[in-house]
């Protein structure tokens, strides 16, 4: 995983070339929990 800066606020995870989270599609920040359950889903 490798941190890429966006541009307008942009903040999206993407994790084994799947996006896991957008800030912008949920119009949020993630939780750290979140981010967790969401990779181990992945099997990261």
């Amino acid at each position: 995983m490798r941190l890429v800066r966006g541009d307008g606020g942009i903040f999206d995870v993407i994790a084994g070339g799947k996006k896991i989270f957008s800030k912008h599609e949920a119009d949020r920040f993630p939780d750290e929990r979140e981010i967790l359950e969401r990779l181990a889903g992945e099997g990261a």
